[in-house]
């Protein structure tokens, strides 16, 4: 059997100008030939669909190996016998642990120009930068807006994300969020900064903690909006703290469903979780689209805020694009809610009520070994490429094969 990257085990040391053409036209037959008999098997479960219609978006002939190597690889950096992983931000090393050296090589996305898969966290993904070589793409983290799903969709590759691998890191982040913004402190941290730059924080402390007074969350209401692995550890952990949760989530699964506290109030609509609460916390993915369209981009806009108690809070470790700025501004400068939010916004940044944060819902050590570790891209990879050619000529080879 051979191994899965390994049907052309051609030595750089022979390959020497149209010699190289000619080699591997002739191995390429030997290799089409033996592999039909598995295909035809791929093929009863519909896999070699896939592969026709994913892994190849041009006609091909006998020519088509004509041309420019590079458009297919780099042939200095391709090694038999092992997958080639890119990894784009900084990856758990403990996470990538779980490709096992003798089978995997992971490279820096811009140095491996032969990669089978790539993974990456908040790098906003360009279809350059996916080789013909990639079989599959993964996120480490929950989100896939900053990977072109739709197009990746069209060329056959799949992307995998790792849902609930960083839930618990978020979540933890949620609830600092409700003390952050029920007891002013942030305020109270920069107020102290500037006393002691002037020399009168002890002199002062007393007088001045009158102005940061805050609220306790005991007896308080939470609305959580989207119950899935975030949401329904917010809402159990909330509860145990003694607040009332409100939940919805029209798509709401049995697991999410048992994590639950049990006098949860779920309702139908947002806007009738929001009415009656004092927290808000939404939890939902961010997808491109109008909601009317099925979209969810500005979904807590000027139809939902005005349906907020006036001194609402709203907690955003979702995505930005989520929120209305311009509406949560308007909601801002009117009375005394408040919006904690883990993502940039340029027009709420500086606001007296807003707390904008770095995105750290995900930055923790446990959450970045468990996004890579959760994935179970390397069976993806194992199992898909011994139907596949080797990467030079895979998503082109595999289209001819239907």
């Amino acid at each position: 059997v051979c191994h899965p990257i390994s049907f052309f085990n051609i030595s750089s040391r022979c390959i020497r100008g149209n010699q190289l053409k000619i080699n591997i036209m002739m191995q390429t037959r030997t290799v089409l030939r033996s592999l039909r008999p598995g295909l035809n098997k791929f093929n009863a479960t519909g896999g070699n669909l896939m592969l026709t219609r994913s892994l190849s978006d041009l006609p091909v002939d006998v020519d088509h190996a004509k041309g420019a190597w590079k458009t297919y690889g780099e042939l200095d950096s391709y090694k038999p016998g092992k997958f080639q992983v890119g990894t784009f931000n900084k990856i758990s090393a403990k996470g990538l642990e779980v490709f096992e050296p003798e089978l995997y090589e992971t490279l820096d996305g811009a140095k491996a120009v032969n990669a089978h898969a790539i993974l990456l966290r908040s790098h906003k993904l360009k279809e350059e930068e996916v080789s013909y070589t990639v079989r599959a793409i993964a996120r480490c983290g929950a989100g896939t807006n900053n990977v072109p799903v739709a197009r990746m969709t069209e060329l056959g590759i799949p992307v995998f994300n790792t849902p609930g691998a960083n839930a618990n890191a978020v979540k933890e982040l949620v609830l600092c969020g409700l003390f952050l913004s029920s007891r002013r402190v942030v305020d109270g941290i920069n107020h102290m900064k500037d006393l002691g730059t002037k020399g009168l924080a002890k002199e002062r402390v007393e007088k001045d903690k009158a102005m940061f007074g805050g609220q306790e969350i005991k007896g308080k209401t939470l609305a959580v909006i989207g119950l899935g692995h975030i949401g329904s550890s917010t809402a159990r952990d909330a509860g145990r703290m003694g607040m009332n949760i409100i939940g919805y989530d029209p798509g709401l699964s049995i697991e999410s469903a048992l994590k639950l506290p049990r006098n949860i109030n779920l309702v139908d609509s947002i806007v009738s979780a929001v009415a009656k609460a004092d927290y808000i916390s939404i939890n939902i993915p961010y997808i491109k689209g109008d909601p009317s369209e099925g979209g969810t981009h500005g979904v807590i806009g000027s139809d939902v805020i005005e349906h907020f108690k006036p001194n609402a809070v709203l907690l955003n470790f979702a995505r930005g694009e989520l929120v209305d700025s311009a509406a949560m501004k308007e909601f801002l400068d009117s009375g005394d809610g408040k919006y904690v939010s883990d993502f940039p916004d340029d027009l709420l940044w500086d606001h007296k009520n807003s707390v904008i944060l770095p995105h750290l819902g995900a930055s923790t050590e446990e959450a970045e070994d468990a996004a890579v570790s959760y994935l179970k891209l390397s069976r993806f990879i194992t199992i898909l490429c011994p139907y596949s050619l080797p990467h030079f000529f895979a998503r082109r080879f595999c289209y001819s094969l239907s």
